[in-house]
Formats: C-alpha cells, structure tokens, sequence
C-alpha cells in the first residue's frame, strides 16, 4: 500500500460519520454547504462538516464560484476537541489533478481501496453543442458547430438497443448536464445522435451499394440543413441590442449587449468581463475552463459585443457569456461615441448649490463643476478613486465628505458587493505635501492593479494638500502614468501646480480672500456637487472642520440639522484623536461612526480622551514656554524635544496650534515649537514661510534651513546648528512685521 506514504497526492472519499475519523493532511471531496462572512462550509459527509475560513482562501471570498451543492476538493489542516474542522485551500479541484482517489472507511473493509470509478454506459453516445448566434469568437476549447460520432460496425446498427442500456444512457446524458451546470454557459443545448441502434430522428443507416441518385434527396436535406443555420447566422447577426439597465427583466433570456471591458477577473472557474455600456455596469462570465483565462486576447479598455444568457447569482445579475466579438474600426467608434456622449450628460451637475452662503466657495463654482465631473466620471469609467488628505480633524472632515457622496455612486453602478472597497480609496498624508514618499506609494499600488487585476489607472483627489511646490515632484510622477490629478485647497496655491495638474480648485487663484475657508468646508461642498442626495447628511460637516472662527453660517447649519455647538466641539475632538493614531489608516468604518452616526456616545468617549490628554500636554508646556521679545514681536518657544511626550498624542503640530491659542498677545505674538531637526512655527501676522526661510538660510548658511511644509509652518534644519537656526528664523519672522 505505498498510497499512504503518498496522501497528499490522492484524495479520499470519506464513509465515516464522526469528525474525528478525519486524517489532518489529507485531501477530501466534499460537497458546498453554505456561505457565511467568514469562509464556505463544505459537507464531507452526511453530518461531518468542516470550515473553510476565507484567511486559508487564495482569493476573495466574493470571487468564489462556488454553489451550494457543487463538488469541491479540500485538505483537512486540523479536528479540535469539540468536533470542528478547519478545512484548507487546494489548488487542484477536479479528480483528474490527483494522482488517485481512496475511500477513507474508518469502520469498513474498503478502507484504503481505490474510488472505482462508475461503468461507462453502452448506451447511446451524446455529444454537446450549442447553437450558433453570429460570429464566432469563442475561447479555446468552446464548442462551435456541431459534432458527430462515427458510426459503429454495422452489426452493432442493428441491434436494438436494450431497455438497460437506454436507462444508462439517459443517466449519462443528466450527469452531463450536471457537469455544464458546473461550468455553466448560456445557450447550450444537448442533441442526442444515437451511435448504436436508432437516432432520435429515426434515421436508418444506407446500404453502402445505394445508388448515388437515391442518396440525392438526403445530400438535399443537408443543403436545407446548412441554409437553415446560415439564416440563423444572419438573424443573430442582426439581433437587437439591449443596454445592460434594462436586464433586470431579461432573467433567462439571451440578450446582445455592446460595450466596454472595464475590468478583467479570473476566478477559480470562468473569466469575468465587467462590461460598461451608456447606461450601466454587469459582469459578464465566460467559461473554457476552470481557472483559465477565456478571450484572452480581450483587453481592459476594448470595444466589444456579447451574446449571452442573463442570470441571478447570489442575488447578482450576471450574463453567461456564449460568444464574444471584439470590435473595431466603425462599430468600435459608434460604442465608444454612445458612451462619451451619456459620460457627458452624466458626469457633469448642472449647477454647484452652496451648503451655505459663503464667497470664497461661490469664487470657486465652475472649478467645482470641473473637479465633481472629473469624479462622477471616473465612476462612470469604473476608475479608482483615491483620496489623500491632510491626518487632520479638517483633513478628515474633507476626505469623509466626498467619501459619504462617492460610495453610494459606485454601489449603485457596479453589481459587486464589494465594488466600493475596489474602486474607492481614502488614504491620509502626514502632511500637506504631496511628495514622493506618498507618490511612489500610490503609483506602485496602482500599477500593480492594473497588471494583476486589469485595473484602469486612478483619479487622485488631493484635499487640503498638494498645492505647493514641494508636491511637484510627486504629482509629476503621478503624470507620467497618465493619471488624472484633482487638487482641492482653501490655502493659496502655487502657479506650477496649476499648470501641472488637470482640476485645481483654489479660491485664491480665483481672487477670493479664503482666510475664513477651511477645507472641510470647501469639501463639503464638492460633496454636494457630486451627489446632492447626501446633502443633509454632510450639512455639519464644515462646522465640524474649524477649531476656531467657523463663520456663522455653517454653525447654523450645523444646528438646524440637529447639532450644536457642544455636539459639533465633540465631534472634532474625537475625528482629531482617531486621526492620530494609525494615521496611515483611512478607517473608514470608525470615522463614519463619529460623524454619520447619530449615537452621541461614540463621540462623547473619545473626546473626553482627547481632552484629558492634550491638557495634560499642555499643562507641561505652558510650564516651560521661554519668553522672550525679538525686535518688535513678542515671542514663546517651546522645547517640545525635551517637553512633550514626542511619540504620543497630541502631534507636535496640533500641541502647537493649541499653545498658540492659548498663549498669544497682541498682534504681534510668535509661537515656536522646537525640535531636534525641526521647528514649528506660529504667527498672529501672516508671514511668508519661503520669505522667513530665505531670509533665515542667508543669517546662518551652514543651519540647512529648509521649508518643510508652507501649509504646516514646518521648517527643517541640521540638528549641530540647532540654537543658530532658531535665532535666524525668529530674527526672519521679526522683519516681516
């Protein structure tokens, strides 16, 4: 018996009727239980089942094509002390890629003897075909014509089939069926040509000596045969063409659909084609072979036409791809001016309606026009979208408003359950720049969809950040790709990054005096743009976004829609707190929860951790706060190197802006937060950071000042010119009041 030091070569058919029969290793066939949110249970006996968690899968578990009822292979990893079985991934699922099959009978003779494997009926031989719709452009190994069986010797014709046989015969033809519904393709149909006795149609077979002029009337009905499939071909060819919104009524019906390939998937069984027309987005799944590309000549971005069978799998319309034809030249052209033209009508809002009066944001309507159609159509398009936002309580605002629009858009354009997780991506920048740290992040994500998934290349949308110089050098990586960039900020932008980028929505640039504009605010009403069915849900929202001075419009918004000035403060306190830590991480569910959701509890805890930990850091601060007055600023720095907690919340830069608050004079008052390498810098004035810096660098040439961050007031230097840089950047600032 050398199988068994071969067990993970074969698999086992399991006659036991106790989990703890199972073998740990082996490799089992087992039939689809059910699904649930964290893996497929699979039945390996009557009631023996195990659990095949989705962490073991080498896929989604949205991807699997699994139905309830479908034979499957699977490993046994381990059977705890209570009966449960976790189950194992395995990459071969047809009995042909095992080296053999055992029964596995714990209590039985036959355990350890071969599967046998059912008698070959001697009945009638059948052969699958499926009817023709048009052209022809099917995956390799697809049947496209007919096929015969030669016939057998002609003493075997003779012999009238016995009624075993035809009983044999006709389980034959259903386990056949049963294999096409496990690979299933819209269309098919099973004629039956009797090999031995008589055929369906009671054709006898011609004496080989029959005279030629005898055989004329069967060479006839051939001819009519091969007229009639040729009138077939032209009426399929002239089908009707439907658009894939109107498929909800086609169940069961094969239709014709004409498009583009938005996406392309392999599964563990057929491809699936994501086809967008003028009106809608359905997947479409073409079969040749389990876990082999079909159409593999079809690429994302192609014109194509498909024929296919309209079904519901669980719960999802999907059309059973029969054939699928790639077009070019004029039909290619037609499809993709049918679908600009409703991108056209779709992408773009008719107006931009203001959450509330508000001059900078009225500045800004058209370029708000421009950056809502570049998102609307990117949705349209089946692109990605990524965000990237400031790690602040007014970055989050921003990137949780556009958020709360787009979501329901791409729920509502593409059939996946997890659509949203594909094409929407919310990512927080440390700071306001947009520079090759994050650029080389986003460009390797992307890349790597658009090879491994088929993915089309990104919309990035910027808020708050990436409209200063110091992103050019990541947003032109970004264009070298093709990429679309969108930049949306309440700070002054800068004229390179104007021409760099395709939308810039900047009310400076449009002569707007944006001093009272945050960016939460300005996002807000993007949001609306994109989808005005959300606007009550984000009329807070700009209220939210201001730590002070929030014009008085937004904050009677916010109490019309129910909240007030202590709910708003709470609200803040706790976006700010969570967007501290794993501030890498867009946590989207948490953030939804603090400002979607209308349980004040939530928001209440955390903001009461907020409190009690910036005040503890600002009670230390303000204890070591050194004063001084530099020629006609008064001025207060902070060594938060040696007094703060550096890798804790709060972040040096929002410790700073609260000791700033809370410390300032007159009008002409400096807050400094100094670091080892680095200072941050405060002012009642508005002084121009490149201005200070420049200026500074000239006082100490050897400090390695740098402007870090203009929209932060971070300033870099070398860490052995620490006291020197400090005096040159305060004697900078004092020049420029």
């Amino acid at each position: 018996m050398d199988w068994i030091t071969h067990e993970e070569d074969v698999w086992f058919e399991f006659r036991g009727n106790s989990p703890h029969q199972l073998v740990p290793g082996r490799f089992y066939r087992g039939t689809v239980d059910g699904y649930a949110d964290f893996g497929v249970f699979v039945d390996l006996a009557s009631n023996v089942t195990g659990l095949l968690h989705r962490s073991e899968l080498d896929r989604r578990l949205e991807s699997l094509e699994w139905e309830p009822g479908d034979e499957v292979f699977v490993q046994v990893k381990n059977v705890r002390d209570n009966g449960n079985i976790d189950l194992g991934w395995s990459i071969r699922q047809s009995d042909s890629e095992f080296r053999g099959a055992r029964i596995h009978d714990p209590d039985g003779d036959a355990d350890g003897q071969p599967v046998e494997k059912e008698a070959e009926s001697s009945g009638p031989a059948t052969v699958k075909t499926r009817p023709k719709t048009g052209k022809t452009t099917k995956p390799v190994g697809a049947s496209t014509s007919s096929e015969t069986v030669e016939a057998e010797p002609e003493s075997e014709q003779e012999t009238e089939p016995e009624p075993e046989q035809d009983a044999a015969s006709e389980s034959e033809s259903e386990s056949d069926a049963g294999d096409e519904d496990r690979a299933p393709t819209a269309g098919d149909v099973v004629d039956d040509i009797a090999v031995n006795g008589e055929s369906e149609q009671d054709v006898e077979a011609e004496p080989e000596s029959e005279p030629e002029s005898e055989s004329a009337p069967e060479q006839d009905d051939t001819d009519a045969e091969q007229e009639a499939e040729t009138e077939a071909d032209a009426d399929a060819d002239e089908a009707e063409r439907v658009t894939l919104a109107s498929i909800d009524d086609r169940v069961g019906d094969v239709i014709r659909v004409e498009g583009e390939i938005a996406s392309v998937r392999q599964t563990g069984g057929p491809t699936v084609f994501e086809l967008r027309d003028e009106t809608a987005i359905a997947d479409c799944a073409a079969f040749v072979e389990a876990g082999v590309r079909a159409y593999p000549e079809v690429e994302v971005g192609d014109y194509v036409r498909i024929d296919g069978e309209v079904e519901r799998r669980r719960g999802e319309l999907q059309i059973e791809t029969e054939e699928l034809t790639v077009l070019d030249g004029d039909e290619a052209d037609t499809v993709a001016q049918r679908l600009a033209d409703a991108l056209s009508d779709e992408a773009r809002p008719d107006a931009v309606a203001p959450l509330a009066a508000h001059e900078p944001v009225a500045a800004v309507g058209k370029s708000l026009l421009d950056a809502a159609e570049a998102i609307r159509r990117a949705v349209l398009e089946s692109r990605p979208i990524v965000v990237r936002h400031t790690a602040t309580a007014d970055g989050y605002v921003a990137g949780a408003a556009v958020e709360r629009a787009v979501l329901p858009l791409i729920r509502e354009e593409h059939p996946r359950d997890d659509a949203e997780y594909h094409y929407f991506t919310r990512r927080p920048l440390e700071e306001a720049v947009y520079g090759m740290d994050a650029a080389t992040n986003d460009v390797t994500r992307m890349l790597e969809d658009r090879d491994r998934h088929d993915e089309k290349l990104p919309l990035v949308l910027l808020l708050g950040a990436g409209s200063t110089a110091e992103s050019l050098d990541g947003l032109g990586l970004l264009g070298v790709y093709g990429s679309e960039r969108v930049v949306v900020d309440a700070a002054p932008a800068d004229d390179e990054v104007a021409e760099e980028v395709d939308v810039l929505v900047n009310p400076a640039r449009e002569g707007a005096d944006a001093r009272d504009l945050s960016v939460g605010a300005l996002a807000s009403t993007l949001s609306v743009a994109v989808n005005e069915d959300i606007r009550d849900d984000v009329s807070h929202l700009p209220a939210v976004s201001y730590w002070e001075n929030c014009p008085q419009q937004y904050l009677d918004l916010a109490e019309s829609h129910g909240f007030d000035a202590d709910r708003v403060r709470e609200l803040r306190e706790a976006v700010a707190l969570e967007a501290y830590y794993q501030s890498y991480q867009d946590k989207r569910e948490l953030i939804a929860d603090l400002l979607f959701d209308a349980d004040e509890g939530l928001a209440g805890h955390v903001s009461e951790q907020f409190r009690i930990k910036l005040e503890d850091e600002i009670e230390t601060a303000q204890a070591n706060l050194e004063r001084r007055d530099v020629g006609a600023i008064s001025v207060a720095v902070l060594d938060s190197d040696a007094y703060s907690h550096r890798f804790d919340f709060p972040p040096t830069g929002l410790l700073v802006d609260e000791l700033h608050r809370r410390t300032r004079e007159g009008d002409a008052f400096v807050t400094v937060a100094l670091g080892m390498d680095e200072l941050y810098l405060r002012s009642t004035g508005d002084l121009d950071l490149r201005a200070v810096v420049e200026s500074a660098a000239e006082k100490a040439p050897a400090a390695g000042l740098a402007a870090a961050g203009i929209r932060e007031g971070r300033i870099e230097f070398l860490t052995g010119a620490r006291d020197e840089a400090l005096e040159a950047v305060l004697d900078a600032a004092a020049e420029q009041f």
